[in-house]
């Protein structure tokens, strides 16, 4: 029989095609639920142009995939009688108000339920300006403090992964290429500051110009407000050949960190998921904390449950001195209880912020230096970092002894601070 026989004529299979992209393309797109409305200048620095350009390009196709409008616009007197009910999100993507009138109408906007996302530049003050509701009340960082230069790349640690805005985003995640900026203030010491995303230990030294390098230290990136419905990101500078105008990288390369913008707008707008990331040690249950490296386990010496009984690694055994529990605090953070004394938990002695201060068995008062996060690593095995220093559970030096004391030291995705839970 010949194969042409059932052919379909080419202008008919032409059509049917045609048709078939267009319901492709319907399919994609998800009902707006909200509207988002993004301010810009466009007045200063080619890099921060170039990525307001890219957002009117690329935030409409978000849009259309994850339920919500988008207007981008220059007029900041948009600001100065903005209802909640007319946009629900707010952008700034490289300035912020500079009148009384635009000022006052965005803090209104924000006390009457209004939503707000800001990137990079929009949170820069100095000596020269700033406006003090705005990087001191709403973010929490007082002035600019530092820069890294030439703009890069850097691997992201989540924080807080109870938050909606990470619910879709893994342990860590690259980011696109910025320049990234420090602050006055410490954010982890305002308690209305929820930190998201930080800079990885794995990622310095970050920049390369002489005397713009950061070789260390903990530098916030992405995080929201308890009292507002608020996130600043610290992208939005895209790099750029100064001497041709042209971009060489793109706000918007990264996927991991576009999902995260997706979820962040979602949850700002209040059409998204409000359900904590999975993968997270059940409160009720006793697990063996075994290291991924040696295989030995988290154990209270001599199964004591006096405080100062030293946390070490010790041959699994099954015992209840190598049982622990992840109950949770605040913030995405766990106590860990001992099981044979579940008032004790792991505690880094003295409060100590140093690398390779010991750990111990502890009466639990609410301390930071008490307060762990599990961040998944898939398959079960998590590492665990301590609220007050955002240092790792680590066996020091990587060793395979029996009773060596285990220790908080800065992450760095090795495996001697890498554990797998197991319920016991």
């Amino acid at each position: 029989m010949p194969s042409d026989r059932f052919r379909l004529p080419a202008f008919v299979l032409a059509l049917l095609l045609v048709i078939a992209g267009l319901t492709s393309t319907a399919a994609a797109q998800v009902q707006a639920t909200f509207n988002v409305l993004a301010f810009y200048s466009g007045t200063y620095d080619a890099a921060h142009i170039d990525f307001e350009k890219e957002a009117a390009e690329r935030f409409p196709g978000f849009g259309a995939q994850n339920g919500f409008t988008y207007t981008q616009t220059n007029d900041w007197n948009r600001l100065n009688s903005l209802q909640a009910s007319q946009y629900q999100v707010v952008m700034f993507l490289d300035d912020s108000p500079h009148s009384d009138a635009q000022r006052n109408g965005f803090q209104s906007y924000m006390n009457n339920g209004g939503a707000f996302f800001g990137f990079h530049v929009s949170n820069y003050n100095d000596a020269s300006g700033g406006w003090p509701w705005f990087n001191n009340t709403l973010l929490g960082t007082g002035r600019f403090n530092s820069n890294t230069w030439l703009p890069s790349a850097v691997t992201l640690r989540t924080e807080n992964r109870s938050h909606p805005s990470l619910v879709n985003t893994g342990a860590t995640f690259r980011s696109s290429v910025s320049e990234w900026y420090s602050w006055q203030n410490d954010l982890r010491q305002n308690p209305n500051i929820q930190v998201l995303a930080s800079i990885d230990p794995s990622s310095f030294p970050v920049g390369s110009q002489q005397g713009n390098i950061w070789t260390s230290g903990y530098y916030p990136i992405a995080w929201t407000n308890k009292n507002y419905k608020v996130i600043y990101a610290n992208w939005g500078h895209n790099g750029m050949n100064y001497q041709t105008n042209t971009r060489t990288s793109s706000t918007f390369e990264s996927p991991a960190q576009n999902q995260f913008m997706m979820d962040a707008l979602k949850w700002l707008g209040g059409g998204g998921t409000t359900t904590p990331p999975v993968d997270q040690p059940e409160p009720a249950t006793w697990y063996s904390v075994a290291n991924k490296a040696n295989g030995k386990c988290v154990d209270a010496r001599a199964a004591g449950t006096a405080n100062g009984t030293v946390v070490q690694q010790y041959s699994c055994n099954s015992t209840t001195a190598q049982n622990f529990q992840f109950q949770p605090t605040t913030d995405g953070f766990t106590r860990v209880n001992n099981r044979n004394d579940a008032t004790k938990v792991i505690d880094v002695s003295g409060v100590s912020t140093a690398d390779n201060a010991g750990l111990q068995l502890w009466t639990y008062s609410s301390g930071t230096n008490q307060q762990w996060q599990a961040v998944s690593e898939g398959g079960g095995y998590f590492h665990f970092v301590v609220r007050h220093t955002s240092k790792c559970l680590t066996v020091p030096g990587g060793s395979t002894a029996d009773q060596t004391q285990l220790v908080q030291f800065t992450c760095n995705g090795g495996t001697a601070q890498s554990f797998k839970l197991t319920a016991a």
